[in-house]
């Protein structure tokens, strides 16, 4: 059994050269021979050159590390193959041996991680998914449309009694998520422990009235895998099951640490994935680096979506929904995905076009519902008919004749800026 990555290659030399280079200087290769180095060894646990397809050349070096006049910029997807005994299953080790240490090479302009297959010894070796998919629609009673969400932004300041108001306010609109946003934790104004004892009761009652629960993910991310694990534990005895976690921060050992004591939904944040990314010459593809955290148990991940207030096109988004659908070994190791960034109603028909017809999704937005002219309750109500009008095929225009909620938001939004 073999771990095969692809990597992007960029350089002034060989790729050929470039690409043999890598097989030797990240499994046996050394600069000098060694006692004990023999062909057995190699041929054990050596990594291997499967394929080379030649891509057009770069029109300038992604990395500055070449002298003027240096000629044609080759590039090539590379695909290397690493026997299973010389990583095993160990993430740090595969992030270790496989990526890391090849962007330390010399040689190249850039390189970039672009796929990566994983054998089937690794199904089973990691935990995956608690809830995932299945569990989150469970969870909030959510069948035959997308999971509707919404954030409280810290930028606003609020108090714990004046969030646990306006979380008042989301709940009886009919939303079916609610989260703190990811630079929301625990900080002097709003301590977690203040903020979920004045919202879970909201919560609860509601859910006793209704029949409804509203799940709210709290931000419990920390350095530290004990405060992280107390902070779990204070959401789950309050009834709370939901957590924001940034998967960056806290790294593999926290959310391992987490996922094995687990009984919250996580909800994964990427922040920081943009400094692994958006050089397209450098770094490495979602489709690669969402492996890693499914594998570890996120239930939950949020990829942006359609015309985001960010950086990342429209096609990242689609591949990043499609890399996180698809299944590394079987359907339950996909989390939910979760769309947002400048998200409102205008969205929905493309993103369910796009995204293969779907409402297996989190559609999560910000002012794109608290920020409607009539209050969080129609922006609800404005969401939820766009994805009824989407997934009708019937324009948004036409289905908001009868929508009023959908025609404010609208007039509100339509022109990218409000939400």
């Amino acid at each position: 059994m073999s771990i095969t990555i692809t990597y992007r290659i960029e350089t002034p030399g060989s790729i050929e050269a470039m690409a043999d280079k890598i097989a030797s200087d990240q499994s046996t290769g050394t600069f000098v021979p060694v006692p004990g180095e023999t062909e057995e060894l190699k041929s054990r646990v050596a990594a291997r050159v499967l394929g080379i397809r030649q891509l057009e050349d770069a029109k300038r070096p992604t990395w500055p590390e070449v002298a003027d006049g240096h000629g044609a910029l080759r590039r090539a997807d590379v695909d290397i193959t690493f026997p299973l005994d010389a990583i095993g299953t160990d993430l740090s080790a595969l992030m270790t041996i496989a990526i890391g240490g090849v962007f330390s090479i010399k040689g190249m302009t850039g390189i970039r991680i672009v796929d990566m297959k994983l054998p089937d010894a690794f199904r089973g070796a990691h935990p995956g998914p608690q809830f995932g998919v299945a569990g989150s629609k469970r969870l909030t009673g959510v069948e035959g449309r997308p999971i509707i969400g919404t954030i409280v932004k810290p930028a606003l300041g609020l108090r714990p009694a004046e969030t646990a108001e306006l979380v008042g306010e989301l709940i009886s609109s009919g939303v079916d998520f609610i989260k703190d946003d990811e630079k929301l934790m625990s900080p002097a104004y709003s301590p977690l422990k203040e903020r979920v004892a004045a919202i879970m009761p909201k919560i609860l009652d509601h859910e006793q009235k209704t029949g409804k629960k509203v799940m709210y993910a709290f931000g419990i991310s920390h350095a530290d895998p004990d405060e992280m694990m107390r902070n779990h534990d204070l959401v789950l005895k309050a009834g709370g099951n939901c957590a924001v976690v940034n998967i960056n921060s806290i790294g593999f050992g926290g959310m391992s640490f987490l996922r094995k004591r687990s009984g919250l939904v996580l909800h994964a944040h990427r922040n920081g994935w943009d400094v692994l990314t958006r050089d397209p010459g450098a770094g490495m593809d979602f489709k690669v680096y969402q492996q890693f955290w499914r594998l570890l148990g996120v239930d939950q991940f949020q990829i942006n979506g359609i015309r985001v207030k960010y950086w990342e096109p429209d096609e990242s988004f689609v591949e990043s929904f499609k890399a996180v659908s698809t299944p590394l070994f079987d359907a339950s190791d996909c989390p939910l995905p979760v769309a947002g960034s400048g998200q409102w109603g205008g969205q929905a028909p493309e993103t369910y076009q796009r995204t293969g017809r779907t409402t297996d999704l989190l559609y999560l937005c910000g002012g794109g519902i608290v920020s409607h002219p009539s209050g969080p309750a129609a922006g609800v109500r404005a969401v939820q008919q766009a994805w009824e009008a989407a997934a009708a095929d019937i324009p948004l225009e036409d289905y908001s004749k009868e929508h009023p909620e959908l025609a404010a938001s609208i007039a509100k939004f339509s022109d990218g800026k409000g939400a």
